[in-house]
């Protein structure tokens, strides 16, 4: 029975993770920040809505680049599963259930970020309402949306956790990384868990944002560069020569 630790039987399944992972930063960072950060304004349902309309087609493209994020987080999960499961095949298979739900949910919430474009340039679905109210449902839907993706990130702390467990036990991966990956579980699940008890929370959200989320994101690149990195070189390395029989 082949070793499921070695490097030909794992030796794909870093790289496809590492890119997969890579994907996903790039476009989460791109649709969050770039696209919904500079259109979003906080309170003012009518410039979100003259900065939709003014940049319709790079809102557009951040709801596809959110649809390619998601193909990827069910691709990563498989490779994770398969990179792990010799270590743990139960809480391998854990992190894979927690990463898929976790997509899942995000894949669902998208559908707020339609809302919108509907309300605001298909006006004759909503004939009976002004422009004002018109503005005002499509920044809730926004808003809904962003506290959708704080229900996903419940599932993906979770899976932080299991996962900063496995990269623990591992024995081929640093354990460094499995701490970072742990922070990062605790990270996403304070920060969530605070958007949803505390009332206040956009009083904090900068000081949530450097003690909290800063660390988690810091564990999740650390992982990406180092499945990159050792994908890389499985990728590379001549495959070991078959045992004389």
């Amino acid at each position: 029975m082949p070793d499921p630790h070695s490097p030909e039987s794992i030796r794909p399944w870093p790289l496809v993770a590492g890119i997969g992972y890579l994907i996903i930063i790039a476009t989460g960072i791109f649709a969050e920040f770039i696209v919904r950060g500079g259109i979003i304004v906080r309170g003012d349902a009518a410039e979100t809505a003259r900065l939709l309309l003014a940049s319709e087609s790079l809102y557009r493209l951040g709801i596809a680049g959110e649809l390619v994020m998601l193909v990827c987080d069910v691709l990563v999960a498989v490779a994770l599963y398969v990179l792990f499961r010799g270590v743990s095949r139960n809480l391998a298979l854990l992190a894979a259930a927690l990463r898929v739900t976790h997509a899942a949910v995000v894949a669902v919430n998208l559908i707020q970020l339609s809302i919108p474009l509907r309300m605001l340039r298909d006006s004759s679905l909503v004939t009976a309402l002004d422009v004002a109210p018109r503005e005002a449902l499509s920044l809730l839907a926004l808003d809904t949306h962003a506290y959708g993706y704080v229900v996903g990130l419940v599932f993906f702390g979770v899976q932080c956790l299991v996962m900063g467990r496995l990269v623990w036990c591992s024995g081929f991966a640093p354990r460094a990384l499995g701490a970072l990956l742990g922070v990062a579980g605790v990270g996403y699940l304070v920060d969530s868990f605070a958007r949803t008890l505390l009332a206040s929370y956009h009083s904090h959200e900068a000081l949530f944002g450097a003690v909290v989320i800063g660390p988690a994101v810091l564990g999740e690149v650390a992982f990406c560069v180092w499945l990159l990195v050792r994908g890389t070189a499985l990728a590379t390395r001549a495959p070991a020569a078959p045992r004389p029989a």
